[in-house]
């Protein structure tokens, strides 16, 4: 079992879901000055999410976890991150499958997701530790009303 403490994001919403997973992808990075990381090589991602919002649904969930995990560690988890060519691609540094990138893209595809659900739940922080001593949170902007 997982037991990691993550950034916490200060909100107002009623509910605040957390969902661990782990995923073990390979992947590189196309481009020179990524050194040996240009090179095919594989991790065991852990991925937090962390999701909000002031409404259940209609079972009494803010979001399933199954749902998070199919979304996310179904679709990762065994592969090479970089043939999903509908996430990442070699062209763009905004697209290359870095952690950084990882991040957002995850948080992307869950929000996708979530937009869609009645109960309009919010995913307000991914982070995606790469390696015991690395990881990275991915958090959107707000909006500045």
């Amino acid at each position: 079992m997982l037991h990691q403490f993550y950034p916490q994001v200060f909100h107002s919403y009623s509910y605040e879901l957390n969902k661990d997973m782990q995923i073990s992808a390979a992947h590189y990075i196309p481009h020179e000055k990524a050194g040996k990381c240009a090179r095919v090589h594989g991790h065991t991602y852990f991925v937090n999410l962390t999701i909000c919002g002031d409404q259940l649904d209609d079972s009494g969930f803010l979001v399933n976890f199954q749902h998070l995990k199919k979304w996310v560690h179904d679709r990762f988890d065994h592969t090479l991150l970089n043939d999903h060519t509908d996430v990442f691609n070699g062209q763009n540094s905004e697209d290359f499958p870095t952690t950084e990138v990882v991040a957002r893209k995850i948080w992307e595809i869950v929000q996708d997701h979530l937009n869609v659900l009645p109960n309009k739940p919010k995913c307000l922080q991914v982070f995606v530790r790469e390696t015991p001593t690395s990881y990275v949170v991915y958090r959107p902007k707000r909006e500045m009303k």
